[in-house]
């Protein structure tokens, strides 16, 4: 009693293998680290994906050769998710190619990186640039893809936060935490509200291994704070791209979990060691 026969057992993980193929999903932000990671995974899955850039189009067209490679079908997109034009260019441009959208991983972000001791640091300007991308866009993007998803017979959406909306008293700044706590309670709130149809959750890396961290945090600090995290962490090591794109996707592949409105660390134990 309490045991899954092994065939019924099976037939889950064969149909959990194939949630994704044959959907359509945008993934902001998906040039490089985390979201290009993601598209890629998708692709790899059978998924057609929506490879959305802001600035950086040479990398953008890059990520989406490669998941072409997998024969799925792709879009490539400019769009500034920070803005409301930009997101209804995004959500359009999708739906004109695919005629519809199932899955919305809003992965797009930014901060400025200053310590939280700074207080004069940040300016309102700061705060209303950062919101805009990380807590507004996603907003924006979950309501214009909505009436998609519930017209295709529902939809998955995974908020890419961190541990700094989590924990509150980590982060790149207190504007970044800020809008990343935001983004935590919209996840909440989506969950909630859009539910049964649209299941909604978030995943909240730490360290995450790249550029993007590098060049904020400067190549010495970077490697430094790497090599204590590499020494301490229970997982003894710090997350790569790829890692969380594992989250992303086993969130927007899991169809029968009763997961929503969750936000889920992937932070190789970071957490762990605030005790």
């Amino acid at each position: 009693r309490g045991h899954i026969a092994p065939q019924a057992l099976a037939e889950q993980v064969a149909s959990l293998a194939s949630t994704v193929r044959d959907r359509v999903a945008i993934v902001t932000g998906s040039s490089s680290g985390v979201g290009a990671a993601t598209v890629r995974l998708l692709a790899a899955r059978g998924c057609h994906v929506v490879v959305n850039f802001s600035r950086s189009k040479a990398p953008a067209e890059e990520v989406a050769r490669q998941c072409e490679g997998h024969g799925v079908k792709v879009l490539l997109c400019q769009a500034d998710v920070g803005s409301d034009e930009g997101c209804a260019k995004l959500v359009k441009e999708t739906v004109d190619k695919f005629g519809r959208i199932d899955l919305l991983v809003n992965n797009a972000g930014t901060t400025k990186f200053v310590s939280h001791e700074n207080l004069e640091g940040l300016t309102s300007e700061d705060f209303h640039r950062i919101y805009g991308i990380n807590a507004v866009g996603a907003f924006n993007m979950i309501k214009l893809c909505a009436p998609h998803m519930r017209k295709g017979g529902g939809g998955r959406v995974v908020n890419v936060s961190s541990v700094a909306g989590a924990y509150h008293t980590v982060g790149s700044s207190v504007a970044y935490l800020m809008s990343k706590a935001a983004l935590n309670a919209l996840t909440a709130a989506m969950g909630k509200a859009l539910g049964p149809e649209i299941v909604v959750n978030a995943v909240c890396p730490g360290f995450i291994a790249g550029e993007w961290l590098r060049e904020g945090m400067g190549p010495e600090v970077y490697d430094y704070v790497k090599g204590n995290l590499e020494k301490k962490l229970p997982m003894r090591t710090v997350s790569q791209p790829e890692n969380v794109a594992s989250a992303i996707v086993m969130l927007l592949e899991a169809s029968s979990t009763h997961i929503t409105g969750q936000c889920i660390p992937c932070d190789a134990g970071l957490g762990l060691m605030r005790g």
